[in-house]
């Protein structure tokens, strides 16, 4: 299986964490839930101050990430359990990738629904009729 590493940043993977997040060296990713199969890692391993995740999933996962068919969740232990919850710091001990649900379809105004709707109106004759 061939592995192609992700790079996204920081910023756009932990949103509202971003600055309450410790730098991590290399942390499991797993799909859906931390009980699962661990199907890869991430680490900053891009330098200082590239500020970016590393993934190092396979290449298909990668694409799907990159695409946006996933968002991520995580599991993180507070570092500073006396501070207020605003300003509490914490380390990242595992992310986790959720696909997101699919996109339904809202119903058309034409077709069945709308005769349904127009059948139901005042001063229409139904179809049925034979008028």
């Amino acid at each position: 299986m061939a592995y192609g590493p992700l790079a996204l940043s920081r910023r756009h993977v932990l949103g509202e964490y971003y600055s309450r997040c410790e730098a991590i060296e290399s942390v499991p990713v797993y799909l859906n839930d931390p009980a699962g199969e661990v199907i890869g890692h991430v680490d900053e391993s891009m330098g200082k101050y590239a500020d970016a995740f590393l993934f190092h999933l396979s290449e298909d996962m990668c694409k799907k990430l990159s695409a946006g068919h996933y968002t991520y969740s995580f599991e993180f232990e507070n570092i500073d359990p006396g501070s207020s919850a605003a300003g509490r710091r914490f380390r990242l001990l595992a992310v986790m990738l959720t696909a997101r649900k699919g996109y339904t379809r809202p119903l058309p105004k034409r077709g069945e629904a709308a005769l349904a709707d127009n059948a139901d109106a005042p001063g229409n004759v139904g179809e049925s009729d034979g008028q």
